[in-house]
């Protein structure tokens, strides 16, 4: 159960906030896999909007893995404002964001053999380094604007304070993706909204299907059953809508990947490749709408796609454990298991979890829970949590200590403290709160444990939750266990079949 409130400055979930998809990113597969043919264009190299210092790379494992994400801004890649004509164009209103709602983890191995696509909800409940528990769409957004606030106060100029906040929001983001997938990411590439219709234009739109006809004006979705081509703004409509559809966002993500799918088909086929007026477009929707990270040669790495056939792009969706969450205070969010991703995500890139604590669970070790007085120090901002935790162990029979605000040496995550590291009091209260993490501290005495609070607790906080709580923690993975969902049922969302990019027509969707 999570008492994490809201990031800072975290935009909020409403139904009639404008689009808040940035779909932009479903360009950028299909750039990079067809990439090859822009090595006749000399200007594209040179006009690249590049990124730098965000901590990539380090992990030599035959394969390439890319981060893409699609943010909603208002700028070009350039950070050139858009005209108020395409603003128009996107349907996209006035608002200011940097939100990164599109977010597909690529890997691409080495010979450039296959490319698997990876989508994330944008709701999934993350730890986000610097902020806790949150929404992975608001890493990038959240810290950008905490440490842009920050710069300013410090004297940093407006452009000095934009550069260095970006870069802060980027790195975030890529630290949250890496830290719930256990894939290291190799590059870095973003696009914002408008290089999705100047590709799905460029190439003279793309086909897709609908089960049923739409009307849904929220995404401006109109369109009747069946096959239809969409470009620009319809097509913008088409990968965005999420009310009204059974699966909500992961209904929206299924169509964005057949989108996906079939916009990578048309930019392979043979119409494409060999018009020279086409491959300029593409070359134009790239340098407007793209940044990559500058230590990538995406010219070089193209060169290793050429042979690559839309049958061998694949994408995938992480398992979902409630498609319909909630947090204590009311935000809807989409609950994943850390631990459950990590190997899912291992098994579709052929490899084994790196973390040894994600394949294995310890033994709980049985103890006189009325002989184990444990102590609850609250060093979140969570006012009343340590009370809370405190009546849940009470209910399991332990004997409670000291219970208020913690003020001693700080602590990045939630620990269970104990005299010795194998004390079996420690482990089993550690246990009973979700599957914390333990360590010692020689200044309590023996028999005695320390519980300290940080805001990434999602343990139970009521004599209510605990009994959920304790049955489920073999399961979880230490401090990321799911929010409560209020009561209500999970709603499970186990990966559905891959899509490819190699299929006939386009499969029809929601």
């Amino acid at each position: 159960m999570s008492h994490e409130q809201p990031a800072p400055d975290a935009p909020p979930s409403t139904a009639r906030r404008p689009i808040h998809i940035a779909v932009a990113v479903l360009s950028v597969l299909a750039l990079v896999v067809t990439g090859f043919a822009w090595r006749s264009i000399d200007s594209l190299r040179n006009n690249l909007a590049t990124a730098g210092g965000l901590g990539l790379g380090g992990s030599a494992d035959g394969a390439v893995d890319i981060l893409m994400v699609g943010t909603d801004s208002r700028t070009d890649a350039h950070g050139n404002p858009l005209s108020q004509e395409e603003l128009d164009s996107l349907r996209a209103g006035e608002e200011v964001a940097s939100n990164t709602d599109t977010i597909v983890l690529i890997r691409v191995p080495n010979d450039g053999s296959s490319a698997t696509a990876i989508s994330i909800p944008r709701d999934s409940y993350v730890n986000v380094p610097g902020i806790g528990m949150s929404k992975i769409n608001a890493a990038y957004g959240a810290t950008k604007e905490t440490e842009r606030l920050k710069l300013v106060e410090d004297g940093a100029t407006d452009k000095e304070a934009e550069e260095e906040s970006t870069k802060a929001g980027r790195e975030a983001l890529i630290e949250s993706v890496a830290d719930l997938t256990g894939i290291t990411v190799d590059h870095y590439a973003e696009v914002g909204l408008l290089g999705f219709v100047l590709l799905t234009n460029a190439v003279g739109g793309v086909d897709v299907c609908l089960n049923e006809p739409v009307d849904e004006d929220m995404s401006g979705a109109h369109f009747p059953a069946g096959e239809q081509t969409l470009k620009g703004a319809d097509a913008l409509s088409f990968v965005r809508q999420r009310h009204d559809l059974p699966r909500g966002d992961l209904d929206r993500i299924v169509r964005q990947q057949v989108f996906m799918a079939s916009l990578v088909g048309k930019v392979l086929s043979a119409k494409t490749l060999s018009d020279p007026g086409k491959l300029n477009e593409l070359s134009d929707a790239v340098q407007r709408s793209v940044v990559l990270d500058d230590d990538w040669d995406i010219i070089e790495f193209a060169t290793q796609l050429q042979d690559l056939a839309g049958g061998k792009v694949q994408f995938e969706t992480i398992p979902v454990t409630d498609l319909n969450g909630m947090t204590d205070y009311g935000e809807s969010i989409v609950e994943v298991k850390p631990k459950d991703v990590k190997k899912y995500v291992a098994g579709l890139v052929g490899e084994e979890p790196t973390d040894s604590e994600e394949t294995t669970t310890p033994e709980t070790p049985k103890v006189d829970t009325s002989t184990v007085t444990v102590d609850v120090a609250n060093a979140s901002d969570v006012g009343g949590l340590a009370n809370g935790v405190a009546e849940a162990l009470n209910s399991l029979g332990y004997s409670q200590g000291e219970v208020g605000n913690y003020t001693g040496r700080s602590v990045s995550e939630t620990t269970v403290f104990a005299h010795s590291a194998d004390d079996d009091s420690a482990k089993a209260v550690a246990a009973a709160l979700g599957g914390l993490p333990t360590d010692t501290d020689t200044t309590l005495p023996e028999g005695s444990v320390r519980v300290v609070l940080s805001s990434d607790y999602q343990g139970p906080t009521s004599a209510e939750t605990t009994s959920t709580t304790s049955s489920s923690s073999e399961s979880s993975e230490t401090g990321l266990e799911p929010v409560s969902t209020g009561g209500t049922t999970p709603t499970p969302a186990p990966p559905g079949p891959p899509i490819d990019a190699g299929s006939s027509g386009p499969r029809c969707v929601n």
